[in-house]
């Protein structure tokens, strides 16, 4: 590897998102002067970055070196995988590469944005070798919760690289046809350099369970609620969730009904790729609220506690689909860290209606999409790798895969973090350096860095309020404030606060009288020791010169 960190005739690994947190996922191979990005996502900032919703990884390493990428290619659909295509692919002008499904949700992704002609987009449909630079790539088909789930074979120079991308061991998946053990079993025979493997339910002692399990749960709790109004809540990408409801809703003898637009976006997605062909042919809200209560079940988005999601409205009262006491909330999906109370709002006020529900931690109607510790252990003795590398995975999943794989037998198994460049072939794999990773946001209609003034000043005006300070010719204030707590106190606080700023200023000794910076910022500490000392808080504050 050069000093500008352009690959020589070797093989590096890069990560610069979803290492060190679950989302985001951006993946660098480098060979023989080139690089290869696998997926291009992004994440939801919670409350981490007020006023913000969509999280990127900082591309700037591969941004200064985009004469020298080749293609993007793309594991599946999920956002963490494909959400930041619309923001960065133009710029970085390569093509992308996908498999049918994920092919056309991104195409639609492109549209929404106005950049559909402008990023090449190649869709691959079959499981054939394709050539992007000194990389040949191929589409291998694992289960998980998406149609088209794939891991990616990476033929080098160097060996070869399985890149799981997302999944699970599922031999009852319901959609597609996932590789089967004995053919995974020629690939070690074949020689595995490095396994790239997904760290998400290392923890997790037990498999994840199979999608067909999930039917035959769900069936039973459909079944034991006759008479009453169901609505199952599960993640939109699930096609093979969708299917199994559908299957339900036929068999339990209910019509089906779809509230959000992300499942309308997918179904339809999926039935022009030839998934979902026997789905029932939805109704509408009018006609579900019609019908008899134990002849509907409605599909929602929203189990994840967003607030603008059709489960939120629901619970709120303010949405075309009602549900009053003794009618069921089935949540079919699993709760992601960091959205529990979001989560949990939406079920006490369902609670409070008298609403039941349902989760996976009562019934099997859910199971993940991403591997338990057997199937690790079983992808380990099958694909046999000289190289382990744990990603997609907070630092404490991460870590713990690489003691998964020691415990197998691998020989080597390198924990690594974004920023972090690592050696694959040739000699001793190891860990070559450390270039810029971070996090931008989408502020508004601009990325900006997520450590950026913007973002840091919000977060501190969001904690402890802001103060504004306007001081008349004759240096007379009026104060305004926000966010402090001094409801009662606060015509109080404000005499104080005109007082304390008067006395400051007349205390200015000599020619510093004359000097503006001097006043404004007399002005400004001692407005904010008054605040301090009345609502200990810290604001903000901000001085104002204002004319006659």
């Amino acid at each position: 590897m050069k000093k500008n960190f352009r690959p020589e005739n070797e093989l590096l690994f890069l990560a610069l998102g979803g290492s060190g947190e679950i989302g985001m996922n951006v993946n660098l191979y480098g060979c023989d002067g080139k690089w290869l990005m696998v997926d291009l996502g992004m994440t939801f900032s919670g409350n981490e970055y007020p006023g913000v919703d969509l999280v990127f990884a900082d591309l700037e390493f591969i941004e200064e070196r985009a004469k020298d990428l080749t293609g993007i290619v793309l594991t599946h659909a999920h956002e963490d995988h494909i959400g930041a295509v619309p923001y960065f692919a133009a710029d970085l002008d390569v093509p992308l590469y996908a498999t049918p499904f994920t092919a056309e949700l991104v195409k639609r992704k492109l549209q929404e944005a106005g950049l559909f002609g402008q990023v090449k987009l190649h869709i691959i449909d079959d499981f054939e070798q394709f050539q992007v630079g000194p990389f040949g790539i191929r589409y291998i088909p694992l289960a998980h919760s998406i149609a088209e789930g794939n891991a990616l074979m990476l033929e080098t120079p160097y060996g070869q690289v399985f890149h799981t991308g997302d999944w699970k061991l599922d031999e009852d998946p319901i959609i597609g046809e996932p590789t089967t053990e004995e053919e995974l079993t020629e690939m070690g025979d074949d020689g595995i350099l490095a396994l790239v493997c997904d760290s998400t339910n290392v923890f997790n002692p037990k498999p994840s369970g199979s999608e067909g399990a999930v039917y035959q749960g769900l069936l039973d709790e459909v079944s034991r609620h006759d008479g009453k109004r169901v609505l199952v809540t599960t993640f939109a990408s699930n096609v093979a969730r969708l299917q199994t409801l559908g299957d339900i809703a036929k068999e339990t003898g209910r019509r089906i009904c779809v509230a959000g637009r992300s499942l309308d976006r997918i179904i339809e997605v999926s039935q022009a790729n030839g998934y979902l062909t026997d789905f029932p042919s939805p109704v509408d809200f009018d006609t579900a609220m019609r019908l008899p209560r134990g002849e509907i079940m409605i599909v929602a988005t929203g189990g994840q506690g967003e607030p603008r999601a059709a489960l939120s409205r629901v619970a709120d009262g303010n949405h075309p689909i009602e549900l009053v006491r003794g009618d069921v909330v089935l949540f079919s999906s699993r709760q992601i860290p960091g959205n529990e109370i979001p989560i949990g709002k939406i079920q006490n006020k369902l609670a409070d209606r008298g609403i039941e529900m349902v989760t996976d931690r009562q019934s099997m109607i859910h199971v993940s999409g991403h591997p338990g510790r057997p199937e690790l252990e079983a992808l380990y003795g099958w694909l046999r790798p000289e190289i382990l590398i744990p990603v997609h995975g907070e630092i404490r999943h991460m870590r713990e895969q690489v003691r998964v794989g020691q415990a197998a037998g691998i020989a080597h198994n390198i924990f690594q973090k974004n920023g972090d460049i690592v050696r694959l072939a040739p000699g001793k794999p190891a860990k070559l350096a450390e270039v810029h990773s971070g996090r931008l946001v989408l502020d508004g209609d601009l990325i900006v860095p997520a450590d950026g003034d913007s973002v840091v000043m919000r977060r501190r005006l969001a904690h402890n309020g802001l103060v504004i300070v306007a001081l008349s010719p004759s240096l007379q204030p009026t104060i305004e404030a926000y966010g402090l707590p001094l409801d009662e106190d606060y015509d109080d606080y404000l005499a104080e606060a005109k007082a304390d700023i008067v006395k400051a200023i007349k205390g200015i000794k000599g020619s510093a009288r004359k000097d503006m910076g001097q006043i404004l910022e007399a002005a400004r500490l001692s407005a904010r020791r008054a605040t301090v000392r009345w609502s200990g808080k810290k604001p903000q504050v901000k001085v104002l010169m204002i004319g006659d």
